[in-house]
């Protein structure tokens, strides 16, 4: 006899993992994180392949999750974006003052 999965208990949110942010479920890999992957081309089973331990239906279900929820998800990489590229700029300010000031610690 064939187990019929529950659609609904292949995402799961949790505060205590990805700060609450859908993953797959009884796993860490975050929505967010195969919606990247797709985003740059991977076909749901070149995503599945990569990583591994996913079923391809699991990563359809995070595809539908964030299909289903793109501009909350789409918003949250944009904001990370912007703040990678922020620290990115910072560092290199304090880069660029440690080397012209030798008696700073570098």
């Amino acid at each position: 006899m064939t187990t019929v999965t529950d659609i609904g208990s292949l995402i799961s949110r949790r505060p205590e993992i990805r700060g609450g942010r859908p993953c797959i479920a009884g796993t860490g890999v975050s929505v967010r994180r195969i919606a990247v992957w797709h985003n740059m081309g991977l076909i749901p089973e070149e995503i599945a392949q990569n990583f591994g331990h996913l079923s391809l239906a699991q990563v359809h279900a995070a595809l539908a999750c964030y299909y289903a929820n793109q501009e909350e998800i789409d918003a949250d990489l944009a904001a990370e974006d912007r703040e990678a590229e922020a620290l990115e700029r910072q560092d290199q300010a304090l880069t660029h003052i440690r080397e012209s000031d030798p008696a700073l610690p570098r």
